[in-house]
Formats: C-alpha cells, structure tokens, sequence
C-alpha cells in the first residue's frame, strides 16, 4: 500500500490557504495606494476621504486617505514617494519645483498636476472689538496660521513677510478650529485660514463671538506682495457669507490642486482622473463639500504651475483640453507657452 509522506497534509493546507489569498477567476488585484490630504476636519483632508472614497470604487485601484499638515507636506511626500496622490497649492507647487521654498533650494520635480479642484481665499479673523482694524494692527499681537506644514503656514509668512510684520507678531502654528477656540477664550488675537469658503472654523469663530474679516488685497497690492507671487488673484468674500459679515471682503486666494507623483503610472492616473471627473463623480463631490462645486471638465487645467501629468495629459487631451492655451498661475500675461517638460 502506497504510504503518502507526513509532510504531505501540511502542503495541502499551505497550497489552499494560497489559492485562498489568490484573485478569484476574472477578478485583477488592484494597485493600492495612497492619497494625503490634510488635517483632521479640513477641507483637504474632506476631499482627500472623498476622492479616495470614489477612487476605491474602481476595479484597478485602491486608494487609501492619510492626515497631514496639510500643502507643504504633501508636497514633500509626493517627492520621497510618501503619497501617490495629494491636493498642494498651486503657489506651493511652483515654488517647491523652481527652488524657491523659504530656506529651501532644492527642485521637487517629482510633482505633477492633474487638476484644479477649487479657490482657496485667505481669511484674517479677529474679534470685532478685538482694535484690529488695520493689519498694522497686528504688530506684537499672537496671530494662529495653520499648522507646521501647512499651506496656510506657508502663504501667512510670504504675506506678512512681505508686509513687515511676520517678525513682529506672535505667532502660533495651530490648527483652524483650535484657533477658532482659542480666539473665543481670547488666548489668540487673530488667526489666518487659507482655505475654501464657506470655513467650518471661521464659521464655529462667528456663531460664538461678533467677528470681523480683514481686507487683504489692499495692503498686499500696495507693498508689491501680488508681483513677486503672481501665482495669487484677487477674490471677494461674498457679504452674508458668514454671520455678522454684513459687507463683501476683498483678500486673495490660491488654487488648491490634485496632484501626483511622477511614478505613479498613467493609467492608474487615467481611471482615477475618469472615476471623480465622470458625471457621477462630479454629482457626488459638493454633496460633501460646497467648495467642490468649483470643479469641471472646463476649468480643470486652470491655475495649473507644476507639469501635468503624462496620464493627465492623455485625458484632458481626449477631452480636447489643451493646456498650452490656459493661463497659468506663472504665466499672468496668458501667452501661449510650450508644454512643461
């Protein structure tokens, strides 16, 4: 009689528990990866658990939502291959690729675009009888900016950098509903939001305290801050927008952008680009936040400064978007320009 060896059930129970962790028949395995978004409760990181939400969706990708500080981290992630996909200001992306980060020479040129996703204006809140009604105000006052890391961080220190103040106010790196709090128990004097409006925070500030917003675009034109970051447009933020701001604010705003790594490949670009940019995907966005009714097929390539994306230009090419005809946050002029390389 034939004697199997002893080992033999062990193999069998090793092999089914293979053929168990196998795709099934006609089922791919799909790539997983990773999108960062921001911290916890804002608006990237709102759109980072959609768009990955909707992505997952796909039969050929996975994608899985990190918190972060929220653009300039991001954007270091994409260039160490940390994240596949992120959201980064425009401003950030273009001056991260040319070298020109504060105290930081190196050229991110790992960052690609795929999209523009929506305005993000600056916020300056205070009290309304807070005696703060010019931002020279500000001087020796405890300002919030965002986060370590953050965008808003970054965006602050350029314009009050640029205005003389930066070295002269207190400044608190916390993130915006903190400030938001922190203003109302009156252990902050102002804090700086860089983000779409409606803001949850700036909201949460006005429901408990009489607020006002202040004008950023004035002194910012005046002491040159829109031409040596031309990347930055003017903006109103709509009277009524929040409760107690009876008039329209004039401030500016950044584009918050969907970008990628230059490794991811373009076809997982494609099918992500084709799930949130569908008729369905585009539906369900401002469900979850207002701010998302800004994204189109038709706007997609505005405000663009990184190079798009090898998957993305096949796209938007098929969809006879040309991004050589669209004004480029480093191009205000609008002239033609050749593709990024």
């Amino acid at each position: 009689m034939l004697r199997l060896p002893r080992y033999l059930p062990h193999l069998l129970l090793a092999l089914a528990l293979v053929a168990a962790l196998l795709p099934r028949t006609g089922e791919a395995a799909k790539t997983r990866l990773t999108f960062s978004g921001g911290p916890d409760g804002g608006t990237f990181q709102v759109f980072a658990q959609a768009m990955s939400k909707q992505l997952s969706q796909a039969q050929t990708i996975a994608v899985s939502d990190i918190a972060s500080a929220g653009s300039v981290e991001n954007i270091f992630r994409i260039q160490s291959g940390d994240a596949d996909f992120a959201i980064a200001y425009a401003g950030d992306a273009f001056l991260a690729r040319t070298g020109n980060m504060p105290k930081d020479s190196r050229q991110y040129k790992n960052l690609r675009a795929l999209a523009y996703l929506y305005g993000a204006p600056a916020h300056l809140v205070t009290l309304a009888d807070s005696g703060i009604d010019d931002l020279t105000d500000l001087k020796g006052k405890r300002v919030a900016v965002g986060g370590a890391g953050s965008g808003a961080a970054a965006a602050a220190q350029r314009y009050f950098g640029t205005l003389g103040l930066w070295e002269f106010m207190k400044v608190d790196y916390i993130g915006y509903s903190k400030a938001a709090s922190a203003l109302a128990e009156g252990r902050i004097d102002a804090f700086w939001v860089f983000s779409g409006v409606p803001n949850t925070a700036v909201k949460q500030a006005a429901a408990g305290s009489k607020i006002k917003i202040l004008d950023t675009w004035q002194s910012g034109t005046a002491e040159g801050f829109f031409e040596d970051y031309p990347f930055y447009s003017a903006v109103t933020i709509p009277a009524g927008t929040y409760r107690g701001i009876d008039a329209p604010v004039q401030t500016f705003q950044d584009s918050a952008l969907w970008v990628a790594g230059k490794h991811v490949s373009p076809q997982n670009v494609r099918t992500a680009l084709e799930r949130i940019f569908s008729p369905e995907g585009l539906a369900a966005m401002p469900a979850l936040e207002s701010s998302a009714a800004a994204m189109s097929v038709e706007r997609a390539l505005i405000t663009i400064a990184p190079p798009v994306h090898e998957g993305a230009a096949q796209f938007w090419n098929a969809r006879s978007l040309d991004r050589r005809n669209v004004k480029r946050t480093d191009n205000p002029s609008g002239k033609r320009l050749p593709p990024s390389q």
